[in-house]
């Protein structure tokens, strides 16, 4: 008996999904029968994940694509449209950790780029995605954070700040 459950017929976006948790989320929906919209910066790694899928007898589309590419991310939701008309399941997984290092030294463009990918660009996947979660009869968002901010990290503070 599997514990997957049954994600048959079901459509899910993952977003940082060449690596690390977005890569073993993308694979564990397609084992369990979702059709993946697989989205990150590094085409190899979606290759990689692409060939594994596969040879599950799972499927997927790769979508390279970094998070803060606004007008992007609002052009996969009209291709999702267009393609399936709606969403099952989005899981916001992109994070940066950006620069380990007292706050008052971490440089003004480190800091931003942080906030972009692990702030603004969740908000703006919701925006772009929730009207399709709305037309699935039980459309779910996923957004991912990380224990980092439940204790105290040394130098960590944009990234605990972007993720509380």
């Amino acid at each position: 008996m599997s514990d997957l459950p049954d994600l048959s017929g079901r459509l899910a976006l993952v977003t940082g999904a060449s690596r690390g948790i977005g890569y073993f989320l993308a694979k564990h929906f397609a084992a369990a029968g979702a059709h993946v919209v697989a989205v990150a910066r590094t085409q190899g790694g979606l290759e990689e994940l692409d060939d594994e899928i596969k040879a599950a007898g799972g499927s997927a589309t790769l979508v390279p694509l970094d998070v803060t590419d606004h007008p992007g991310i609002d052009r996969l939701g009209a291709a999702i449209f267009e393609r399936w008309g709606k969403l099952d399941i989005m899981a916001a997984n992109a994070g940066v950790l950006g620069t380990i290092s007292p706050i008052g030294h971490v440089e003004p463009k480190v800091f931003d780029k942080v906030m972009a990918v692990n702030v603004t660009a969740t908000w703006r996947l919701i925006h772009s995605m929730a009207p399709l979660l709305r037309r699935a009869d039980a459309g779910r968002a996923i957004i991912l954070s990380s224990g980092a901010t439940h204790s105290c990290k040394a130098f960590w503070g944009p990234y605990a700040a972007s993720e509380a």
